[in-house]
């Protein structure tokens, strides 16, 4: 038999980063719950700040019966020990003669069956449901009053029915009851004789259980605000999802602020906004305007007094602001307080990273004929805004605030706009993307010098985005980057340093950046090609045959190229016509030396390709293994100057169908 089961766990306010971190896990946590008692069936979740609630339109009313199969000693055993019967009995909790024996295979062995019958719904679900409260991982937990129980907010009453009857437990020192509560400005309980009456009730009295609806009430209110002013807000997804957390009656509401705030960048307001706030930035004709839109989580009609005072509290943070910023146009960019911020033990100040980074900066730039003295002045002055009075106070605008300084002195737009990208992905000139990639090779090599390598999942520096960082930029940018040459040429700055853990570590990261083969970058990078254009060129070009229809045939013959040489010296080929005996290997070797006057990568492989039809009647007609050495040499010596020419495009040997 099935009735409706309604679950409902209500608390303090959740904190919404948390929720939302673990939201993708909760109704997978129960569904694996469900599971275990052998009681699966569909259910919904629904969420607000106050409530985490779990509806199940059938839920049955006790678990199935399961069926237990014993099975003993074989019977032969038995009758010379008959002890064996009286403890198999003992085990299965029956008397010797309800024993029975069963044929498996070709012997008789003790064997007793029985059914365990399923327990009742309501007399598990509230360990169910402890187990499930327990799995859900917010961080940080804590205790409340007496109470041994821990919960990320102390839980004040739990809901749980079965149709109209009230399954009454007691855990997290809460009992159970069939009551539930309303918004906040509602003081008293809702008490709920049938599970479908909770949620008209819940919706009477100010709470909006689904959070698609709570979404949309949010969506269409700011829609409403759009077309009554003529403005434009943007809508953060991230920020929209942590205000439906937070709210359980939500009302977008439009604030003004003076004007005058509009000369701070637009980056400052909006961090003030978004971040410290939780207001969505309003724009008019493509521009930041002197308004934001708040959520209110209020059930009322009149909404006055909530406006004033968001807009109070946001110009309290505007004036400091503003305040910030005034007093650092005055002061300007310097380098010099850097020293007395350290960066990390063993690798010294901020100022020291600097240094190293002006090398590396300086290196890169002779090296790929940028302009040397731009990109020195940007990495000088890049870390500049970290002693300002505004990145003290919003240190996410760490680059952005460089940025704006910068201008402000009349710095050229190249070097302000590499500042302001730093910290990013993206280089929109030479300058911001070798000034990126020294501040990245600086941070890898540095903390590599010093053993902070990432482990497992576990990277706290962030080195992998370091390293992704790196090669994005290079290849966006067409720099060609040699790994290997670039990390020796400047590892004399970094004692300590493994060079070939970190170049393995920067290789790793090729395989987030490619949707081939894996097996594809394996066989590039085995061919110990280190420059990251030429990498990517190859991969590109090999995966096109790997891709292709005739891939699989390709494979075969040419696997079979790099198996007969897998142990041939490669620096010992020498190929003479004369002691050529058959056709095939004649013509297999003058269609070949056709290779040499191809300097095109993508034609070499393309003609490498074409050469399989020669190389299978090769193979066909031609014993590589005689006992003449010098004959078998030679042929050897052939197949292996095809293999190595296609070395030159990634080791065949490594690619995997």
């Amino acid at each position: 038999m099935l009735k409706p089961l309604l679950i409902e766990i209500g608390v303090e306010e959740l904190p919404a980063i948390p929720l939302l971190k673990e939201l993708p896990n909760i109704e997978k946590k129960w569904l694996n719950i469900l599971e275990k008692y052998n009681l699966k069936v569909g259910f919904d979740f629904y969420y607000t700040p106050r409530r985490l609630t779990l509806w199940h339109r059938e839920f049955p009313l006790k678990q199935p019966d399961k069926v237990q199969e014993i099975w003993g000693a074989p019977k032969a055993i038995v009758e010379k020990n008959p002890k064996a019967l009286e403890g198999f009995a003992k085990k299965c909790g029956i008397s010797p003669e309800k024993v029975t024996y069963k044929t498996k295979g070709s012997q008789e062995f003790l064997y007793y069956k029985t059914t365990i019958p399923g327990k009742e719904s309501k007399e598990i679900l509230p360990d169910m449901i402890e187990e499930w409260l327990n799995s859900l991982n917010f961080g940080k937990t804590m205790k409340w009053g007496t109470c041994e129980a821990e919960f990320i907010r102390p839980v004040r009453w739990i809901l749980c029915m079965l149709e109209d009857e009230a399954i009454t437990f007691n855990k997290y020192c809460v009992t159970s009851s069939n009551y539930t509560m309303p918004h906040r400005i509602f003081k008293e309980k809702i008490f709920v004789d049938f599970v479908g009456n909770y949620f008209c009730q819940l919706d009477k009295k100010g709470v909006i259980l689904f959070q698609d609806e709570r979404k949309k009430r949010i969506l269409d209110g700011i829609k409403k605000i759009e077309d009554e002013n003529n403005v434009k807000v943007e809508i953060d997804e991230e920020l929209l999802a942590e205000i439906i957390a937070i709210t359980e009656y939500p009302t977008p509401l439009l604030g003004r602020f003076d004007e005058k705030f509009l000369v701070l960048p637009p980056e400052v307001i909006i961090t003030s906004m978004k971040e410290h706030q939780r207001y969505f930035p309003v724009y008019k004709n493509g521009e930041l305007t002197n308004a934001f839109v708040v959520v209110s989580n209020a059930y009322t009609d009149d909404f006055s007094k909530i406006i004033k005072g968001n807009e109070k509290v946001l110009r309290a943070r505007l004036s400091d602001a503003l305040f910030f910023y005034e007093n650092d146009l005055k002061n300007g960019l310097s380098i010099e307080g850097l020293k007395d911020i350290v960066y990390m033990d063993n690798l010294g100040s901020v100022y020291d990273k600097v240094k190293r980074e002006e090398k590396i900066g300086e290196y890169l730039a002779k090296k790929y004929n940028k302009n040397t003295e731009k990109i020195n002045k940007a990495i000088n002055l890049a870390k500049a805004d970290l002693l300002t009075e505004m990145v003290y106070e919003f240190t996410e605008l760490q680059g952005i605030m460089g940025y704006y300084y910068a201008k402000h002195q009349g710095i050229d737009e190249e070097i302000a706009t590499a500042i302001k990208e730093q910290y990013t992905d993206r280089a929109s000139n030479d300058v911001s993307a070798i000034l990126n990639i020294s501040r990245n090779l600086d941070t890898l090599m540095g903390l590599f010098s010093i053993g902070k390598i990432p482990k497992g999942n576990k990277d706290p520096f962030g080195l992998r985005r370091a390293a992704n960082y790196i090669i994005k930029i290079a290849l966006e940018n067409k720099i060609p980057i040699d790994i290997k040459e670039v990390i020796n040429d400047l590892k004399e700055n970094y004692p300590g340093l493994d060079e070939e853990k970190i170049i393995q570590f920067i290789f790793e990261r090729l395989y987030k950046f490619y949707n081939v083969n894996p097996s594809v970058i394996r066989a590039v990078l085995a061919t110990g090609e280190s420059n990251l254009l030429e990498i990517d060129k190859k991969i590109k070009l090999l995966n096109k045959i790997v891709e292709s229809e005739d891939f699989k045939d390709l494979a075969v013959t040419f696997k079979r190229v790099a198996n007969i040489v897998k142990d041939f010296d490669l620096n010992s080929i020498k190929v003479d016509e004369s002691l050529f005996e058959k056709e095939e290997e004649k013509k297999l070797w003058e269609e070949f030396k056709k290779v040499k006057e191809i300097k095109d990568l993508e034609k070499k492989l393309d003609f490498l390709v074409s050469l399989k039809p020669l190389i299978d009647a090769f193979f066909d007609n031609v014993m590589v293994n005689v006992e003449n050495e010098k004959i078998k040499h030679n042929r050897k010596s052939l197949i292996a100057s095809i293999y190595k020419e296609f070395l030159d495009i990634g080791d065949i040997k490594e690619i995997t169908v």
